[in-house]
């Protein structure tokens, strides 16, 4: 015991000696002005980076379709005036679901699939002049839902 003691008291005597500094301040960060490319909205008086929609699709088909999850993620960018630079989809085996994302100028579209539950969770998070609420009307033509559920959050209010 008296030797785990001593170990630990030469670690410490041979850690470097760390200052204390101030705590970081938070910056307030000022709205945009028009000739910046910041991509931040301005609606209503309300300045955020982007719109992050919450789509929960319940009773829905066609769920470990990668082509049919492709087509509508890559249907669901263009209706929603996105920019698409990536799309990785991953399936899992033995009747699994399929995960994956779009990735945008404007920032993703996430999805997870549950066929065995006929639930998919789609996040659509689009700053700029996107419209990511175009993308619920995709998702609803392409996976035929019984029950929709959607949800929104601001991100990044200033």
């Amino acid at each position: 015991m008296a030797r785990l003691n001593l170990v630990a008291a030469n670690k410490e005597a041979r850690a470097p000696r760390v200052r204390a500094t101030a705590r970081p301040v938070p910056v307030i960060v000022p709205p945009s002005n028009d000739d910046q490319k910041d991509h931040f909205i301005t609606k209503n008086g309300l300045s955020y980076a982007g719109s992050h929609v919450i789509i929960d699709l319940w009773e829905a088909k066609g769920l470990d379709d990668r082509e049919r999850i492709e087509t509508a993620l890559i249907d669901a960018v263009n209706e929603a005036g996105a920019t698409l630079l990536h799309i990785h989809l991953h399936k899992f085996e033995d009747g699994g679901g399929i995960s994956g994302v779009a990735v945008l100028a404007e920032s993703h579209i996430s999805v997870h699939t549950w066929p065995e539950k006929g639930f998919a969770a789609f996040d659509v998070f689009m700053c700029g002049d996107a419209e990511p609420r175009k993308a619920l009307e995709v998702f609803k033509r392409a996976f035929e839902p019984g029950r929709v559920v959607v949800g929104e959050h601001k991100r990044g209010v200033i």
